[in-house]
């Protein structure tokens, strides 16, 4: 009854375009229908969608050449003009809700056999300046729905790192080195889980691997990475 009479005082609003919708964080149509969704057939070692079905083992050539240090980067979508609006309103404009709106299409991704949801952490300073962590909101939006443990605090970004944007990928991979840690109590928390990964986009992957390489030198048994939106080579804007 609350809920019902909250939708009438404030009515149910598209993350996407702002526009009412029937429920809280639900799509409308013409937002709904543009969103590109992932899943298989996908590349058995990043996760990288493909055209055609080509085996339950197959890899990219990608991943041929230089295997992955994760479990895998599942995403909900593809990154585009949708995707982005909710990241952007998500992380800047104060629209925590959409973290909700963002777990419930990312809960299909979740590995069967995770353990524990571990978000990418913001430094101090920026925490500070924005309030909250999105990625944290959304790994605690999935463990509700999911009944999974998240841990906030086990992985630490201790030092602070400028814009990844408009940077190479050696540039990134540079920029975050170094730049996170598990905590002395989250080594404990982590050891021996599958462990997944939560962020909000997923670009060149600089700092999710360096998110994984702590977590496993920690004793992860496994890190999956799940995001809400993936950028692919064909949409990166």
């Amino acid at each position: 009854m609350l809920s019902r009479l909250i939708d009438l005082a404030l009515p149910p609003r598209c993350p996407g375009c702002g526009g009412t919708v029937a429920g809280q964080g639900r799509f409308c149509a013409a937002c709904w229908a543009s969103l590109r969704f992932i899943g298989p057939p996908w590349c058995a070692g990043c996760n990288i969608p493909f055209d055609h079905y080509r085996g339950p083992d197959s890899r990219c050539a990608a991943c041929l050449a230089d295997p992955p240090v994760h479990g895998g980067v599942r995403a909900a979508v593809a990154y585009g003009p949708v995707a982005r609006t909710v990241a952007l309103r998500l992380k800047y404009g104060g629209r925590t809700a959409y973290a909700d709106a963002a777990a419930r299409l990312m809960l299909r991704h979740v590995p069967d056999a995770a353990t524990l949801l571990i978000p990418v952490p913001l430094h101090r300073r920026r925490l500070w300046w924005r309030g909250y962590n999105q990625a944290a909101l959304i790994a605690t939006a999935i463990a509700r729905l999911s009944d999974l443990p998240v841990d906030v605090r086990a992985l630490e970004r201790h030092r602070a790192t400028p814009p990844l944007r408009n940077r190479s990928p050696r540039e990134r991979r540079a920029t975050v080195a170094g730049a996170f840690r598990v905590s002395d109590a989250g080594r404990a928390a982590v050891r021996g889980h599958a462990v997944v990964l939560v962020d909000d986009v997923h670009t060149s992957g600089a700092t999710a691997d360096a998110c994984v390489r702590v977590l496993a030198a920690a004793g992860a048994a496994s890190v999956t990475i799940l995001a809400w939106a993936r950028v692919l080579a064909d949409d990166d804007d």
